[in-house]
């Protein structure tokens, strides 16, 4: 009984050092997740202002030519996890990605997380380059600026106009949910530019531009690829971390659960052992009480 009841006290100090380890990281992705919102909704007022300047080109010289992507190379950004303890986060997305590209073993895949990578590679998909997400929200710009550069290192090397851009990525849903998300980046949405170029301009003053046409659309195009970049990414570490925190939630709801019966078990065998010591006590004693009673009947 003592061995068994030390094992209980084991374990259930073991149980209680887990439950410490859940809480502290469930307070970390409740604190992290904040910043990584907040930058958020910041680069959406970036975004709003680069569109802003697409309707302001666009009803100056016009629709944009529609761009063909019959023979261009599929190209993937996935952007995922660098560490666990968030479910099936990582291969939720990896299957958007690998259901969105047609032929993935001609495409070229960056991904942004380990997790992610190895959730690639489980799907057969080869990753071409891996970043390591950012530690802060001030490191978003720079990882927007590293993809920014990949890209423009590839279409340098097969061809400006052979590739088409991807976004695969864990986005907000209603009601606390979240949904993977394959987003086309390049070449440009015909669905967006077509709705600022119908857009009616509402403002007296005409649109004046004192750079060359060609070089303010690359201007737009290289801050509107910067801003969807940017967004993707905050929106990933957003819900990362709000996956963490679900599943830090259930952990730490299992680990209350275990204690409690742990601690049930560890009180009845605890009172099983007082028991067990107690009829030791009365048995000793009623044997003491024979023993002085036949010395009390034996013959002087």
């Amino acid at each position: 009984m003592a061995q068994t009841l030390e094992l209980l006290s084991r374990r259930t100090e073991t149980m209680r050092s887990i439950r410490g380890i859940v809480r502290t990281m469930k307070t970390m992705s409740a604190i992290n997740a904040v910043p990584y919102e907040q930058a958020a909704h910041a680069i959406e007022a970036y975004r709003s202002t680069v569109l802003d300047g697409f309707h302001a080109f666009l009803h100056r010289h016009g629709p944009l030519p529609a761009e063909s992507t019959r023979n261009a190379i599929p190209v993937a950004i996935a952007f995922g996890s660098d560490y666990g303890l968030c479910g099936n986060y990582n291969e939720v997305v990896a299957a958007a990605i690998a259901q969105a590209l047609q032929g993935p073993g001609t495409a070229r895949v960056f991904c942004v997380g380990v997790q992610m990578e190895d959730a690639l590679a489980g799907l057969g998909i080869a990753v071409e380059a891996t970043l390591l997400p950012p530690a802060t929200a001030d490191g978003l710009g720079r990882l927007a600026g590293s993809l920014i550069t990949r890209l423009d290192r590839l279409r340098l090397d097969v061809g400006p106009d052979t590739i088409t851009v991807s976004l695969g990525f864990m986005q907000r849903a209603p009601h606390g949910q979240q949904v993977p998300v394959v987003q086309r980046l390049l070449p440009l949405d015909p669905d967006l530019i077509g709705a600022l170029a119908r857009r009616p301009w509402s403002s007296r003053s005409l649109p004046q531009f004192s750079l060359p046409p060609d070089q303010l659309l690359a201007a737009l195009i290289r801050n509107y690829l910067f801003a969807e970049l940017f967004r993707a990414g905050a929106e990933a570490l957003v819900t990362e971390n709000a996956a963490r925190l679900a599943r830090m939630q259930q952990a730490e709801q299992s680990v209350d659960e275990r204690l409690e019966a742990l601690m049930t078990e560890t009180n009845s065998v605890r009172q099983a052992e007082i028991t067990t010591e107690l009829l030791d006590v009365i048995i000793g004693f009623e044997a003491l009480k024979e023993r002085e009673r036949r010395i009390k009947r034996a013959p002087a």
